[in-house]
């Protein structure tokens, strides 16, 4: 028996060494295919910081690998993935549009849905072994659609509340304790209205919170009794709606008008996805010094956001290069520092090199962000479909 473990030992570490060499002359051949190419990347460019940060990416990614990436400014994901599809369904199956795409939640349902994506490729990406697919489950489910290496973990997000502290005490942690202090702050509670992606998080929130059954909500929506599963969302917001800031006849466009708001000291709560959102803002003047961060006791929803590679680039090594680079310590530890982004990790830290881990160990710590263990526990996203039928029911009751 000993013979024989031995023997299983030994023929695991040799095809766990050959795994590897093959992984490493793959990754060889994909760098050497790559020079020269173009990538281009379409990502949001609504935001300077973002568009200074990519631009800074592609510069390293020409340095090292002289791969050329073009940032193609996008407002909605959305439209993306509908010129893959156009291009599929007319036949351009190689030298399409686009590169790598930034994406998440139902847009990558909707191209892994359509057979719209390359892969899978991120196993044959060498910094996709730092990242945490243990403690951060949701680099391997998309709004619980399975990832399958179709898509590599760019950052983490996840849903935060700001108070002012030199107003308030103690915050509401829970949607009840929230409708106990719209009643006793009338007019100073608001959320954006859907389908701003905020307003629907803060719905989503709310249902996450309030439902006496989850189970429902990580399945399709036709699969549900829908007026059962959300009546209590709808019970919630009739109460909380005339307690509202202009008694909920008017909602924000977004969280930057609520920042501003939150500013102005018209409201006394506001929202983020981005847990240093409080700290850069105070930093750039855009809030006070007294403004903190919050989540709520249960926990609060978080997903991943992505870049995949439409099924039809023409230059799918290029695209995977900077998606390797994107996942690099080097890179992620620039994104999580709160002066030039401050978009969370998708590594596990505690397992880089020491050398990789200085550069997290180094990075300014935000007066108003909050510990991971203060984040505590993240609610999954529910299913994608879930999105559109909450979204249209919330219009035909709430919106003027």
């Amino acid at each position: 028996m000993y013979k024989s473990a031995l023997f299983l030992t030994a023929t695991f570490a040799a095809a766990l060494t050959a795994g590897t060499a093959q992984a490493e002359d793959r990754w060889d051949e994909i760098t050497d295919t790559a020079e020269g190419q173009t990538v281009y990347f379409h990502a949001w460019g609504g935001s300077d910081v973002i568009n200074d940060y990519i631009n800074w990416a592609a510069q390293r990614v020409q340095e090292e690998y002289g791969v050329n990436v073009q940032h193609v400014k996008v407002t909605e994901t959305g439209n993306v993935v509908s010129q893959v599809l156009s291009e599929k369904t007319a036949g351009r199956d190689t030298d399409g549009a686009v590169d790598l795409v930034w994406i998440n939640g139902e847009n990558f349902a909707a191209m892994k849905n359509n057979d719209l994506l390359y892969g899978p490729f991120t196993q044959w990406l060498p910094n996709y072994q730092w990242v945490d697919t243990a403690d951060k489950p949701t680099t391997l489910f998309d709004f619980t659609t399975p990832v399958e290496n179709m898509e590599a973990p760019w950052g983490m997000a996840q849903l935060v509340f700001m108070y002012d502290s030199a107003e308030i005490g103690e915050p509401p942690t829970s949607m009840e304790s929230l409708l106990d202090f719209a009643r006793e702050n009338p007019g100073r509670v608001t959320y954006p209205a859907p389908p701003s992606f905020y307003g629907t998080t803060f719905i989503k929130q709310t249902l996450l919170e309030l439902a006496d059954n989850r189970t429902p909500l990580y399945n399709p929506v036709d699969n549900a009794d829908f007026d059962a599963v959300t009546a209590p969302l709808w019970d919630y917001l009739d109460q909380l709606h005339p307690l509202m800031w202009r008694r909920g006849q008017t909602f924000t466009s977004g969280a930057p008008e609520m920042k501003q708001l939150l500013n102005d000291g018209e409201i006394a709560i506001s929202l983020s996805f981005n847990p240093n959102d409080a700290s850069n803002a105070i930093a750039t003047g855009e809030l006070p010094e007294t403004i903190r961060t919050y989540v709520h006791d249960d926990g609060s929803i978080g997903n991943t956001h992505f870049v995949a590679i439409p099924y039809n680039s023409g230059s799918a090594e290029g695209a995977m290069v900077l998606a390797d680079f994107l996942m690099s310590p080097e890179a992620q530890a620039r994104k999580a520092n709160t002066d030039i982004w401050g978009d969370p990790t998708v590594l596990d830290v505690d397992r880089l090199p020491a050398e990789d881990r200085a550069l997290f160990e180094a990075l300014p710590q935000g007066k108003a962000t909050l510990s991971a263990d203060e984040l505590g526990a993240v609610l999954r996203e529910p299913h994608t479909s879930w999105v559109e039928a909450l979204e249209r029911a919330w219009q035909e009751r709430y919106a003027n």
